[in-house]
């Protein structure tokens, strides 16, 4: 029977350390739980030192990044799969147990999703992600994996929701650094997908914090759109080749993210960064085509949300800014 690592990565954030590390602890299926600390200075080593042989411990002896933090508690491991979460989200009890239930039927998967609630800094709940179907589990064979992560069909979103088994993570190279902060925990399920198949679990099961404040927020809209395409063309590789067609041209989607991203600029405020990048996608008939089906789709999942007997569209995109 296999086994799961839970892996926390943290950095000064001792208060919500306290409750992702409970969390984790709490879980109906015991399991592994490992700390990685990119160096902290605020207490967090002497509270889990304090918790004795429950947790495993590691600690950067400087610095380095977000990237550099996971794959050292990925290394530390004594787990089949990894559940990687941030030290600001936390798991419902049966998370990990509702993972291995679902692993359990599908031994060839690398990768496995649960759904998250989303809650701000108050730990209140501001929305929920949504299920591609209305079954417990669905099954994603690897042939299909990054055709529909291309599309935003699954739900391979933050690390909070995602578990990975760990040889696939070790081929896969681990964690890139130069995706720091920005898109490195979707640059790992791509790589890792090549390897096996996928599983969504339909229930909410993490939870993650939002914050007016977060650290991808740091980056420009032209940094944050640079890095969506370099995304979006890493997939596009690995895309099985029968379903190459019936996808849009890379230009296509590129036209599409910048039109995207402009909105968000618009909505924001932004608008110094928003304009400059409307041109030329601005007269892309394809481009608006498809941001108009994705708003269209997002609106939809919103009215069949208040009115539960609305079907839902076959495309839902895990945007979620606009």
């Amino acid at each position: 029977m296999f086994k799961f690592t839970i892996a926390i990565t943290t950095y000064n954030r001792l208060s919500l350390l306290q409750r992702a590390v409970e969390s984790a602890l709490s879980q109906t299926l015991p399991c592994e739980v490992i700390v990685a600390d990119d160096g902290s200075s605020d207490g967090t080593e002497a509270y889990i030192r304090s918790l004795g042989d429950r947790v495993v411990y590691h600690r950067n002896p400087v610095n380095l990044g977000h990237c550099a933090t996971m794959n050292a508690a990925v290394k530390l491991a004594q787990g089949d799969w990894i559940k990687p979460i941030d030290d600001d989200d936390y798991l419902a009890p049966n998370c990990i147990q509702e993972l291995t239930n679902a692993i359990a039927r599908y031994s060839q998967a690398v990768l496995c999703s649960s759904q998250a609630i989303q809650v701000n800094e108050n730990g209140t709940e501001v929305s929920r992600t949504q299920p591609i179907s209305d079954r417990k589990i669905d099954y994603v064979p690897q042939s299909e994996v990054h055709y529909r992560m291309f599309l935003e069909q699954l739900p391979f979103g933050t690390p909070v929701q995602v578990a990975f088994r760990k040889d696939a993570f070790v081929k896969s190279g681990g964690w890139d650094s130069s995706f720091e902060v920005n898109y490195d925990d979707i640059d790992s399920w791509v790589k890792i997908a090549q390897y096996g198949d996928a599983i969504l679990v339909n229930q909410h099961l993490a939870y993650r914090t939002l914050w007016h404040q977060g650290n991808h927020l740091k980056f420009s809209l032209q940094q944050r759109l640079q890095k969506h395409i370099s995304i979006k063309e890493k997939i596009y590789q690995f895309v099985h080749p029968k379903y190459r067609d019936s996808l849009p041209s890379l230009q296509d989607i590129q036209d599409f993210l910048t039109l995207y991203w402009s909105l968000v600029g618009f909505k924001q405020g932004k608008f110094d960064q928003a304009l400059p990048l409307l041109f030329p996608a601005l007269f892309s008939r394809k481009g608006w085509q498809l941001l108009t089906q994705v708003i269209y789709a997002r609106k939809f999942y919103q009215m069949s949300q208040q009115y539960c007997q609305a079907p839902r569209p076959k495309q839902m995109p895990l945007l979620s800014e606009i």
